[in-house]
């Protein structure tokens, strides 16, 4: 198979055979002739870029055929100077504005002007240029000024100083949703300021988000299932008190009431042994049906995929020590996370002050605080 080498113009994107000077369709400049002739030249400075009608001044190449000396003095400044070309300035296809070009001003209101910086596409080729970028990608040109502030305004505006935002970590195929709490309140649930209408575990007003004295809060407005928060470490924990590991809701429980009388016969009730136990884990199905219920035999109970006291080898967000329930000398109950890939999460009696990088579960919804510096 032969391949044919040739140049494509920049602007119209035209074939063009090798060593052409000029396009054939646009007459636009081609970049390589212009490099190859000053490259064959050496002698003489390349032409001054202009944008003057003047006809433009030619310098005569000295002769060396007739005796007459080189002019090294060109060769010297013209290598001395092209060190110092800056590829971010030089144009690569001759279709880029001169540096010198003022830059383009404007008319636009600053809503329109943020609303442009969003999705800033480059004046000169019409390509894309992502956030945070100062030049285009493809052909070198600057962004703009006026564009380049709208963009900090308008980045700026949607995280105030001290506010927070909610992150969508797990949700129905949504994931990346960001979530701006900048008002003084923000309701969560079927209908209000943070609307999750496909999640048939959320109440129509199940949480509020609301700030005082400038930290962040988080209420249960009486929802069915709650809100769960991820835990940091150890926690207390009291008889009653809800639970999430892996995928599995958890209630804790006191021992269980001793009843060794008989009945109004004089017959005993025939059980399974029975072991003295300070509390007990209960598995909440859906619905509200009571799922396995298992007796801490000591102090502690363990719960994961294997190896602990209460084990879901099938449950893929379940790690193999997911996390534990203890007994303290004085008689209360501590949660503690052991650490889990997925962690562990404690339902919320109360109101609650949130910190930067918290967890919460609403419904089957999993959310990340994020706090920006005041």
């Amino acid at each position: 198979m032969e391949l044919e080498i040739g140049i494509v113009c920049g602007r119209c994107a035209s074939y063009a055979p090798l060593g052409t000077q000029s396009c054939p369709s646009c007459a636009n400049a081609l970049a390589i002739a212009q490099e190859t002739a000053v490259v064959a030249v050496g002698e003489s400075d390349p032409p001054p870029r202009s944008t003057s009608t003047a006809p433009p001044t030619t310098r005569e190449p000295s002769r060396v055929g007739d005796g007459a000396e080189p002019r090294t003095e060109t060769k010297e400044r013209l290598s001395a100077a092209r060190p110092n070309l800056d590829p971010e300035v030089v144009p690569a296809t001759g279709s880029r504005p001169p540096v010198s070009a003022k830059p383009h001003k404007s008319n636009k209101s600053l809503e329109e002007l943020m609303d442009q910086a969003k999705n800033f596409v480059c004046r000169s080729c019409s390509t894309p240029v992502p956030v945070g970028h100062k030049f285009c990608g493809r052909c070198g040109a600057a962004v703009p000024p006026e564009i380049m502030n709208a963009r900090t305004q308008f980045f700026g505006q949607l995280q105030a100083p001290g506010k927070a935002k909610l992150i969508l970590i797990r949700g129905e195929g949504v994931e990346g949703l960001s979530y701006q709490l900048n008002a003084d309140q923000h309701v969560v649930g079927k209908a209000g300021q943070l609307v999750f209408p496909d999640d048939p575990f959320v109440s129509p007003r199940h949480a509020n988000f609301f700030y005082r004295s400038g930290v962040l809060c988080v209420r249960d407005e009486g929802s069915i299932n709650g809100v769960y928060l991820r835990v940091r470490g150890t926690v207390d924990i009291n008889a009653g008190d809800f639970f999430l590991a892996g995928e599995q809701v958890f209630r804790v429980d006191g021992p269980p009431k001793l009843n060794d009388q008989p009945g109004p016969d004089g017959t005993y009730f025939y059980s399974s042994p029975k072991h003295q136990t300070p509390f007990r884990i209960t598995q909440i199905l859906s619905g509200g049906a009571f799922g396995m219920t298992v007796c801490a035999r000591t102090s502690s109970l363990q719960i994961g995929r294997e190896g602990g006291d209460l084990n879901f080898p099938i449950d893929l967000y379940m790690s193999a020590s997911h996390c534990k329930i203890d007994e303290t000398p004085q008689g209360t109950l501590t949660l503690t996370d052991l650490s889990s890939r997925n962690g562990t999460y404690v339902r919320l009696t109360a109101e609650r002050e949130l910190a930067h990088g918290d967890y919460l579960f609403i419904g089957r919804k999993l959310l990340r605080v994020e706090i920006t510096a005041a």
